[in-house]
């Protein structure tokens, strides 16, 4: 009778522990999850601070590039945001989501809606702070940095599109945009009256030949002229690759962390 109380004993321990939330670790780390939006099956990646307390958690959300579309889960961790995480693993102070879009697909429709899916769950699972939730993208995830805004113009502290753009050179991408600015007659006024309370701060090259800072510019102009809350950083000299400059600026995270909702 002992035996048997022992082993179930052990056995409930078992079933415990497949279900509890992911041990604290020495340092920031990366955990892989699933989720499935409109009847599909999306892997994503959220990055874990070190550093955790019972309070809710600052939370970024995170748009990949073009180049690390696909469903593996790896790539989308590779170029931009995610090599400064594992290089600055043990003293990131905030939870970060990153979800890969398909092949051929960009930051639209239900690619955008899966990400604010991911970004739903993450908050869930992870506790993240619904008042200190901001949004960043690079290039692709540029353009997805002001679609995912527009759909939900009141959830995010501040946004940092790198390298972004509302139209793509038609000899590059013509089906890369944002979708929710479609039909606009004045799509840059239109941009910044919707998201005029919104913090924002682009970074762009200036010397970019795959997608040129034009639309930044453009899209700066028409903050100030509506009085929003946007700056803009170019970068001389600096083509296409805007976001590793600005991943690793401090000034930057520190003005990020700064907001809040409410």
């Amino acid at each position: 009778m002992n035996r048997l109380r022992i082993l179930l004993s052990i056995s409930i321990l078992g079933v415990g522990c497949a279900s509890a939330p992911v041990p604290p670790a020495a340092g920031g780390h990366f955990v892989a999850r699933s989720l499935q939006v409109e009847g599909h099956t999306f892997a994503y990646q959220v990055f874990v601070p070190a550093q955790r307390g019972p309070a809710a958690t600052p939370i970024v959300l995170f748009l990949h590039g073009s180049g690390e579309r696909g469903n593996d889960n790896r790539r989308q961790l590779e170029a931009g945001l995610g090599p400064w995480l594992k290089h600055q693993a043990a003293s990131f102070p905030a939870l970060v989501v990153l979800p890969q879009a398909p092949q051929d697909t960009e930051w639209l429709g239900r690619s955008a809606r899966m990400a604010l899916a991911t970004l739903d769950a993450a908050s869930a699972e992870f506790h993240g702070d619904p008042h200190r939730t901001y949004l960043t993208g690079m290039s692709m995830g540029g353009y997805g940095t002001w679609e995912l805004a527009l759909m939900q113009p009141y959830r995010f502290a501040a946004l940092v599109p790198v390298c972004g753009a509302i139209h793509a050179p038609p000899d590059e991408q013509p089906g890369l945009l944002v979708d929710q600015l479609a039909g606009e007659a004045d799509p840059y006024t239109a941009l910044a009256t919707r998201l005029r309370t919104v913090p924002v701060w682009m970074f762009h090259g200036a010397e970019d030949d795959l997608v040129p800072p034009d639309n930044d510019r453009r899209i700066y102009r028409a903050g100030l002229k509506q009085h929003a809350n946007i700056r803009y950083t170019e970068y001389p000299g600096t083509n296409h690759n805007a976001w590793d400059p600005t991943y690793r600026n401090p000034a930057m995270w520190q003005w990020l962390f700064q907001h809040r909702r409410g």
